[in-house]
């Protein structure tokens, strides 16, 4: 099963021997075995008892809690794994450090990658002018990563890849009742906005967990400046993923009209705009569906599915650290 989502408001969620129960309005609507749930995402308002709290803990289950627009509250966190050396040499990587700069480079490299591939399987589809230049700029940004030595200018490189990206992101959606202009959140006011803040808080809570599975401290990264409660290590990681997990679902449910306007509602003080129920769930079964998919890994040359590759990334990341291999290679899905 993976990922179990709970969507509607006062639900409770108990344990029941050995399993995850559910009930809304005194009926029961869902009732798993714990060792089919990997991780439990909360969307709004639920009760839950003790005992599941104990349980998700013995069994190092996360659970984390979204508003229902998506809006990453935070996590139920089990304890951190046992392996302090990964730690240690975590820690022990400063900022602007030979190895330090290489995982940015890594991390933003293969973001801007994944970008510029997933521009140009479009423009292959529909030539444009405006994502071929797109196309070339994401390229001479990352030609230039190489000859940057500081952390802050990497940062500058990956902010300018990303306006390049998103300056063209509309391009990508070919579904007339859908348009983009610009990003914005906190809180979105536009669906296709609504679906990307949604998508990444579903990610950083997969991502958090394999950072805590292989026993990293997820709140010192590399990319990401520090700030207190905030999981940077799994920001870091997250990059790579954005374009392959996050986007790709969001225009399969669009350009496929999955989702329509109307699965959309606008928060009338805000202007915060979220999926309907019946929209929510059809965008968290196409974000598992794709986390379960298989793809062949290019390091590994075998076949995994996204939400293997997580952690596969993750461990990959403390390989380098710990120097068990001489680089880390980010995940490069080539369309």
């Amino acid at each position: 099963m993976g990922t179990i989502y709970i969507t509607k408001d006062d639900t409770f969620i108990g344990k029941i021997d050995e399993r995850i129960h559910v009930k809304a309005d005194r009926k029961q609507i869902l009732d798993v075995p714990f060792i089919k749930v990997d991780g439990l995402v909360i969307l709004g308002r639920s009760n839950f008892s003790p005992a599941l709290v104990a349980e998700l803990l013995e069994r190092k289950i996360p659970m984390s809690f979204l508003t229902t627009t998506g809006k990453y509250l935070g996590r139920l966190e089990p304890e951190l794994t046992k392996n302090i050396f990964i730690r240690k040499a975590q820690w022990k990587t400063e900022d602007n450090s030979e190895k330090a700069l290489h995982i940015v480079k890594c991390f933003i490299r293969g973001k801007l990658k994944n970008y510029r591939n997933f521009l140009q399987l479009r423009n292959r589809q529909n030539n444009h002018e405006k994502l071929e230049i797109s196309i070339n700029q994401i390229q001479d940004i990352i030609d230039s990563l190489e000859r940057k030595n500081n952390v802050n200018s990497l940062r500058g490189l990956e902010g300018a890849g990303s306006a390049i990206y998103f300056s063209c992101f509309n391009l990508l959606i070919k579904n007339n009742e859908f348009s983009f202009n610009t990003r914005n959140r906190r809180p979105p006011t536009d669906p296709v906005n609504s679906l990307l803040s949604l998508g990444y808080a579903l990610l950083r809570h997969d991502i958090q967990s394999a950072v805590n599975i292989v026993g990293f401290d997820p709140y010192l990264g590399y990319l990401h400046v520090a700030h207190y409660g905030r999981p940077a290590l799994a920001l870091d990681l997250m990059e790579e993923f954005r374009p392959i997990v996050t986007d790709a679902v969001i225009l399969n449910v669009i350009n496929n009209k999955k989702i329509t306007p109307k699965d959309f509602i606008i928060e009338p003080l805000s202007n915060a705009v979220s999926l309907t129920k019946e929209g929510l769930q059809i965008f968290l079964r196409a974000y598992e569906e794709k986390k379960q998919s298989k793809f062949k890994h290019p390091v590994l040359n075998r076949q995994c599915t996204y939400q293997e590759s997580f952690e596969i990334q993750a461990r990959f990341l403390a390989k380098y650290l710990m120097d068990e291999t001489k680089q880390y290679p980010p995940l490069i899905i080539k369309k």
